[in-house]
């Protein structure tokens, strides 16, 4: 069984500035980590190598060449093998090329199984992983929290707001799990250096892969970001001292200015 976590390099959503200009993230000097849903794939990825013998587990990322730090960590906490897709063509991608040149990247290198987590923290959008299922046209399945493998099926708990459904899907396959699934493994001091200094990370660029130059890049992305800002706290509450009947007579009264009830 061939497992495939896509992951993705992000700034720490702590230290992120916004440029007001171009409405894009300052990323130079900010430090970075990987997306922690992805992160949560990488460990339900390996906890299902443990279990299952012989399944192998690819870790691929699309970014800039520093992105391979990210790859790095992948491989110290025990995938095999790692693909970083990096080209000045892809850059400027929203979600729908970038899902494009992923599913590229996937036809080409093969798959039973792949992983994806739900949303990046840089750009909430949740929407990469379900667009490379429908690039591929495999059936996938979203917001897991746990993932099982029997025979040639994949077993998820998909987390929602009203209740937790149990899927079942044949692969190939694509998932996206959530951050709270797992903890992920903490990689050893050895495993450390054996990632940067044993392993290799592939790397694919435009020339490697199938995918047409009209979907990739500014050309392929007909997203349009008008405004971009950073998440702000919320105001003071307001404190009504009344009795009873009072307070849900005033209760109701805002619910229905508001449009709830």
């Amino acid at each position: 069984m061939k497992i495939v976590v896509c992951v993705k390099q992000v700034p720490n959503t702590n230290d992120v500035k916004i440029n007001p200009v171009t409405n894009t993230l300052i990323r130079e000097g900010i430090p970075s980590i990987i997306n922690p849903d992805d992160k949560a794939g990488l460990e339900a990825a390996l906890a299902l190598k443990d279990k299952h013998g012989g399944a192998t587990v690819t870790a691929v990322t699309m970014g800039p060449p520093q992105a391979d730090l990210a790859l790095r960590e992948a491989l110290a906490m025990g995938v095999d093998k790692a693909v970083l897709v990096t080209d000045r063509a892809f850059g400027g991608s929203d979600t729908l090329a970038t899902s494009s040149i992923l599913a590229a990247v996937l036809r080409k290198i093969g798959f039973d199984l792949i992983i994806a987590g739900r949303q990046a923290i840089d750009g909430d959008t949740a929407q990469v992983g379900p667009q490379i299922a429908e690039h591929l046209r495999i059936p996938h399945i979203s917001y897991a929290e746990e993932v099982k493998i029997e025979d040639e099926y994949v077993i998820v708990k998909s987390a929602h707001e009203d209740r937790t459904y149990v899927m079942k899907a044949k692969m190939p396959c694509l998932v996206t799990a959530l951050t709270g699934m797992n903890v992920p493994r903490y990689p050893s001091v050895m495993s450390i250096f054996d990632a940067y200094r044993e392993k290799e990370v592939k790397i694919l660029t435009k020339g490697n892969l199938d995918v047409d130059e009209k979907v990739i890049g500014l050309k392929g992305s007909p997203t349009k970001v008008v405004k971009s800002f950073t998440k702000e706290g919320k105001g003071k509450g307001q404190v009504i001292e009344l009795d009873t009947e009072e307070s849900v007579k005033w209760l109701v009264e805002k619910l229905q200015e508001k449009f709830v009830l």
